[in-house]
């Protein structure tokens, strides 16, 4: 047996070419780039991107002239009120450059200890006139910022000559829990006092 193996010799692996089995294709990978520049010459030329661009252009001038409205917020039809606590809780260790402790993890901060609110927030639905009309009577530039949540904030601006404002998504309503109109929310010491008023419904027809 060892004799045998002797004669074989050690065994070497070679490679060899058995030719082609079948007819091969190239692989071909478009250019991706290439072809969305491509797709936007074609648009160009036929007037459809200019179309397009147009169609997009109203679309945002008409979100920008009357915002989607808040939603779940109606007109107040019982009065009511409560404090809102603005304190934060800091969630980890505060410290400054050299590793002096600023403010320890689980501690409340309260901004109105450092800041003043001397403005109103008044919340307004800006398509009821007799909303508006009872915020704009009682309440200067000055004195509050008028938000809408619902209405078209450009065109009261140019009819009244005074500024307005948006709650874009709900955010501040939210945050303070107001869920009818007119709301009023104003500093009252370390809390903020949030009022909803009953007024008379005076939407145009």
């Amino acid at each position: 047996m060892a004799a045998a193996l002797l004669l074989i010799g050690p065994m070497r692996s070679e490679a060899r070419d058995y030719g082609h089995a079948g007819q091969t294709f190239p692989v071909i990978e478009p250019d991706l780039l290439s072809t969305i520049e491509a797709r936007l010459r074609g648009a160009e030329e036929s007037g459809e991107l200019a179309r397009m661009n147009e169609v997009f252009a109203k679309r945002v001038e008409q979100r920008v002239r009357r915002p989607k409205p808040v939603e779940g917020v109606t007109p107040a039809r019982t009065a009511r009120s409560w404090d809102y606590d603005p304190s934060i809780a800091i969630e980890r260790d505060i410290r400054d450059q050299k590793g002096n402790l600023i403010a320890a993890a689980g501690h409340r901060v309260n901004p109105l200890d450092f800041v003043a609110i001397k403005q109103d927030l008044v919340f307004v639905d800006g398509d009821d006139a007799a909303q508006l009309a009872w915020a704009t009577s009682r309440y200067t530039d000055l004195k509050a910022k008028i938000i809408f949540v619902n209405g078209s904030p450009i065109e009261q601006m140019t009819a009244k000559q005074r500024r307005f404002y948006f709650d874009q998504e709900g955010r501040l309503t939210g945050t303070f829990g107001i869920e009818h109109t007119p709301a009023v929310v104003s500093q009252n010491g370390r809390t903020m006092r949030v009022s909803e008023i009953v007024v008379k419904s005076g939407r145009p027809g």
